[in-house]
């Protein structure tokens, strides 16, 4: 009884759903990783590279952490690391459907899949490249501004599934209309040069004492979502209204993925 109880389960549509979803994310992540000599530690190497650059620009040139949310260089990372989740996934959803045509067309598996793989595998390359936070904030123990781990730690969390909804709501939305409008893909990556500075990366939100600049800042869907990672370390960064709206907004932005997608998934085949 209880072997035929697991068989039928298995057997769902869910449950074949994730069995897809985790063996597309696990074969772009062995093609990625399993083909290079340094393997998983390009997800450290990467993003530690970028964050020591922007660190040497922002503090020795324009002496910006000198005293201004020290330790910097955690202040950076905390918001870097969950940027470049997102700007990989969406950038890399520009070419969903038109990477491997042949193969989408040959399988019926959900055309979800293709997009949620992404977010996925660049999500798991998120999680770990974290121990170069935790690296950096141990080293910052022995300075003068040493980084100390609080309890709103814990909103990391929910700050990764707000994130993840927003990725997963861009990418369904970008993925299609890229097959019908090839420019589509070279004014994202311009859109997304835009809004790494118009995110409180290498600033935090509560630095904008303009009231009606902060109200703008705050409805960047990745203010709430930034402020929610820092406050791991910088509490003084949480900005709840922010946060409240970059729920809403993630939200608002799947249901309108999940519309555009479903509205033009069949098209999107014909055009493949």
């Amino acid at each position: 009884m209880t072997v035929a109880v697991t068989t039928r389960r298995a057997s769902t549509p869910f449950s074949r759903y994730r069995q897809a979803l985790w063996l597309l994310t696990a074969r772009d992540l062995k093609v990625r990783y399993t083909t290079s000599f340094l393997g998983y530690f390009w997800s450290i190497v990467d993003p530690l590279i970028m964050s020591l650059i922007y660190y040497f620009v922002f503090t020795v040139i324009f002496h910006r952490g000198d005293a201004v949310h020290q330790p910097y260089i955690v202040f950076l990372l905390t918001g870097l690391l969950p940027w470049m989740w997102f700007t990989g996934s969406v950038g890399d959803t520009t070419r969903a459907f038109l990477r491997e045509q042949k193969l989408i067309r040959s399988t019926r598996i959900p055309r979800t899949i293709w997009v949620l793989r992404l977010v996925l595998s660049k999500g798991i390359e998120f999680i770990a490249s974290v121990p170069v936070v935790a690296l950096f904030a141990l080293l910052t123990l022995a300075t003068k501004t040493p980084a100390h781990v609080s309890w709103d730690a814990l909103l990391s969390i929910p700050a990764f599934v707000i994130e993840a909804v927003l990725i997963v709501g861009i990418g369904l939305i970008v993925a299609p209309l890229v097959v019908f409008f090839r420019d589509l893909e070279r004014a994202v990556k311009l859109a997304l040069r835009f809004l790494f500075y118009a995110s409180p990366i290498v600033y935090g939100l509560n630095e904008l004492t303009n009231p009606t600049l902060h109200v703008l800042a705050a409805f960047n869907p990745l203010s709430g979502i930034f402020s929610m990672y820092r406050a791991s370390f910088f509490p003084a960064e949480l900005d709840w209204f922010a946060v409240w709206v970059s729920a809403a907004m993630s939200v608002v932005i799947l249901g309108i993925g999940i519309l555009v997608f479903k509205n033009s998934v069949h098209r999107v085949l014909k055009e493949l």
